[in-house]
């Protein structure tokens, strides 16, 4: 909305002789946090108090060209708690203003920006609109809590002061929802983007298929999701996204700056699709139907012609509903695939994704195969020596860090948790935190990771607050790792800045772990 300064004092007039809140009128609020709380921890943060900000209803939103959708985005999120009508206006015009602005700084590259806040403003620069993003979700920490809250909050909302100079260490810093072994519907997938977009998360990995559910409709073998998306988890309702459902999860992430990135697991985790159609197996026969939790057990038909049919026409539409640059194609746990049969399926199906426009990720096993130097082997073990994996960085491909005994947000955090599960570790908030990339897997230095990713496996997973309760406080951490420059790496200090954050999730109605390792404010 963009509005002349006339209009916009008639409309200050109106909410001030409304009663709505005014900082004159408004309880005093000290800033809940200062710059140098801020998590991810940023690249460099100098704090002002003389520097505070406050909003009032006069306060506009002033975006260059370009900056509008971050613009509106930003006006949405603060408008129900202040009930400040912010318009969104190309030049502040001697208003109140946070300022949005594009320019050239080549300290920031594609996704870093620099934050300023001082009494007369607050100014987000960046390269892109992405890194408006980011210097956004830095300076929605810099307000009061109850910034978050969905009614009108009466009280003085004042910005923290200060500068913030910031980018990112890896370029992608990711969390991945598994659909397949229980179904989220798409209201629980967008809660889920708008929790992790906080953090500067910038992928979203869904687990589209696996043994227990088919959940994305292929129109060309419609059954697939008709009827291998009825079955989850324990006999659970299962579910599945339309192809328009799926294109509106894919908009909304881009909305919030994120990429989706769609797996098919493959040429195991494959019993829904080959208790299907039966043509996907050796014999012709189709495979019971299951739900329990076991792995390894099924696989494509490696020898079989319809097989690469099934996987183009999967590969093709599921491209053609994907802007983003990567299809996943799993290949994790492909027990029942012979060593030899693996390699011949990864070397048909490597070049059918690249056919449709896009590149490679699986799990790390499909490095295996030598995959083009564009190809990203996701690794999901537990760090140390791992030769496959390690050739793959010297050939050139990036490698991304999702080890289980860190990174997996469905490990419980003690014995105790009645959610999640312990084949990988007992993962307490500090042992998600305290690992590097760069030093993981031997072989595999800093230049050679692509970043990060915290997969969230749903087998003992049913609800939003589920997800909330295994993903925070771990995965702000694993954000932090992925984001943060590694000097900035302290426990200590981490801890206190995640403590400041529970407030944040109290207003959001976010259902997190209260670990005993942080004093919560």
């Amino acid at each position: 909305m963009r509005l002349s300064r006339a209009v916009l004092t008639a409309a200050v007039v109106s909410l001030t002789a409304a009663g709505l809140p005014a900082s004159a009128a408004a309880a005093a609020a000290a800033p809940e946090r200062s710059v140098t709380d801020v998590v991810p921890a940023p690249v460099s943060a100098k704090a002002d108090p003389r520097g505070e900000f406050r909003l009032t209803p006069s306060t506009v939103i002033a975006a260059d060209r370009g900056a509008g959708q971050v613009a509106d985005y930003l006006r949405g999120l603060l408008r129900p708690a202040t009930g400040f009508p912010l318009p969104v206006v190309p030049h502040a015009a001697g208003l109140p203003a946070l300022s949005l602005k594009l320019g050239h700084d080549p300290r920031i590259g594609t996704e870093g920006y620099e934050l300023k806040v001082a009494r007369d403003g607050v100014t987000v620069k960046a390269n892109t609109a992405d890194g408006l993003f980011e210097g956004v979700q830095s300076l929605r920490q810099l307000l009061p809590s109850a910034i978050d809250a969905q009614r009108v909050q009466h009280r003085t909302w004042t910005v923290a002061g200060g500068t913030i100079l910031d980018y990112p260490r890896f370029a992608e810093r990711g969390a991945m929802l598994d659909v397949a072994r229980h179904f989220f519907r798409p209201d629980q997938v967008k809660l889920y983007v708008d929790q992790i977009a906080q953090y500067k998360v910038n992928t979203l990995h869904l687990h589209l298929a696996d043994d227990q559910g088919w959940r994305i409709e292929i129109k060309s073998w419609p059954k697939l999701a008709t009827v291998g998306g009825k079955t989850a988890v324990d006999g659970d309702p299962g579910g599945y996204y339309t192809q328009a459902q799926y294109r509106d999860i894919v908009a909304y992430a881009a909305s919030r700056h994120i990429t989706v990135i769609p797996e098919i697991d493959m040429p195991g985790h494959t019993n829904a699709a080959q208790s299907t159609y039966a043509e996907l197996n050796c014999d012709g026969k189709a495979v019971p139907v299951r739900t329990d939790t076991e792995v390894g057990y099924s696989s494509l038909c490696i020898s079989s012609p319809i097989t690469y049919k099934f996987v183009e026409d999967v590969v093709r539409e599921l491209a053609a509903l994907t802007p983003g640059p990567y299809l996943h194609i799993g290949g994790d746990e492909a027990h029942s695939t012979p060593p030899a049969d693996y390699l011949t399926f990864e070397h048909k199906v490597q070049p059918i994704v690249a056919k449709y426009g896009k590149k490679v990720t699986g799990w790390h096993e499909i490095a295996k195969s030598a995959p083009p130097v564009s190809a990203v082997p996701q690794y999901w073990d537990f760090g140390g020596d791992n030769p496959d994996v390690a050739a793959a960085a010297a050939r050139g491909n990036k490698i991304l860090m999702s080890p289980a005994n860190y990174a997996y947000l469905d490990m419980k955090y003690n014995a105790q948790t009645p959610l999640g599960q312990d084949w990988a570790a007992l993962v307490e908030v500090r042992d998600g935190y305290n690992w590097d990339p760069a030093t993981l897997v031997n072989g595999v230095g800093e230049s050679q990771v692509a970043g990060v990713e915290a997969p969230l496996w749903t087998e003992t997973i049913r609800t939003s607050d589920d997800i909330e309760y295994m993903a925070f406080p771990r995965l702000p951490g694993i954000a932090e790792i992925g984001w943060s420059p590694k000097s900035t790496h302290n426990w200590t200090a981490y801890r206190a800045r995640l403590a400041k954050q529970a407030p944040r999730w109290v207003a959001q109605g976010i259902d997190f772990y209260r670990s005993p390792q942080v004093d919560w404010k």
